[in-house]
């Protein structure tokens, strides 16, 4: 039993992560201060756009967009939701929120999707990729706040870094899932009528898994909602900073209207996702099909007035 009494040195983890951080920030800091100083900027028009317009012109507008995405009771639910949140005075913070979800989405989509793709073609890369994944969804998110402060300091970059990180492995897993699903005969006669590797992608594979990417990007919205209250810890503001603040007063009143905002805008973002991929025919699809069956009944009759 005596030869088992021994203490066995701590590997550094920590600190060889803590110094490569430091390492980054000393030596890398101009990249870092320009890719905060860009999404700022980017943040800051957005919202600052959005707060320009009037809310009641907004909701409309949004109104609009959810109805030719999804249907006219979605679109009416929507409307409802949002200007129950301006009238309770979180609209500001909405905006904010919203901003914040969207453009950590957008980043998090044009990262993750094409990562998915191209696991497809490599099982080297897919290989490599999934312990990758598993480490990114399965560390708390906590953890990611201490990086992006270091990184990019106090304010909204943060958040969304530690937002993207967290909502890239959606994405990237039902992508590959949804091209790996492709019937192989579809694949190979698309071969046999001459199509390339890339029209094989663009015009099979990706048409046909669109119900799993979708449902890869409803996820990622619906992670990126989930660090909203996370991400205003580190000073990311808007509607999870109402949160905290809610929190630290013990304002319960405060607390449950922030916490209903989040989640009409939450419910409104899954159902515009769900409906995308849903195989469904939105009004959207429904009056493109008319303006191009309009076009080629006018280029028909001026063809057959020539």
């Amino acid at each position: 039993m005596a030869l088992l009494n021994f203490d066995l040195p701590k590997l550094p983890l920590g600190d060889a992560i803590e110094w490569f951080v430091r390492w980054l920030v000393a030596n890398l800091s101009v990249i870092f201060d320009g890719i905060r100083d860009g999404l700022n900027f980017i943040t800051g028009l957005l919202r600052d756009g959005m707060l320009a317009i009037e809310p009641v012109i907004l909701i409309l507008i949004f109104g609009l967009i959810i109805w030719l995405l999804t249907s006219k009771l979605t679109a009416l639910l929507g409307i409802v939701g949002l200007g129950l949140i301006w009238n309770i005075g979180l609209w500001p913070q909405l905006i904010s929120t919203l901003v914040l979800v969207v453009v950590a989405v957008i980043i998090a989509l044009i990262i993750g999707i094409p990562i998915g793709v191209l696991m497809t073609r490599s099982s080297k890369l897919e290989a490599a990729m999934r312990p990758v994944l598993d480490f990114m969804q399965t560390m708390p998110p906590f953890v990611y706040l201490i990086p992006a402060v270091m990184l990019f300091g106090i304010g909204i970059v943060p958040g969304l870094f530690a937002t993207i990180i967290f909502a890239i492995p959606p994405p990237v897993r039902l992508t590959y899932l949804g091209i790996t699903q492709v019937p192989e005969d579809m694949k190979e006669m698309a071969v046999a009528f001459g199509a390339n590797d890339r029209q094989v992608l663009r015009k099979v594979e990706l048409p046909l898994s669109l119900p799993s990417i979708m449902a890869g990007v409803n996820q990622c919205i619906m992670l990126g909602i989930s660090m909203v209250v996370i991400a205003a810890m580190i000073g990311a503001g808007g509607l999870g900073g109402e949160v905290m603040r809610s929190v630290n007063r013990l304002d319960l009143a405060l607390g449950f209207e922030s916490g209903l905002a989040i989640v009409i805008m939450a419910i409104i973002l899954d159902r515009v996702s769900r409906n995308i991929g849903s195989g469904k025919e939105p009004p959207l699809s429904r009056i493109i099909q008319y303006i191009k069956k309009r076009r080629l009944q006018k280029k028909e009759q001026q063809a057959s007035s020539a």
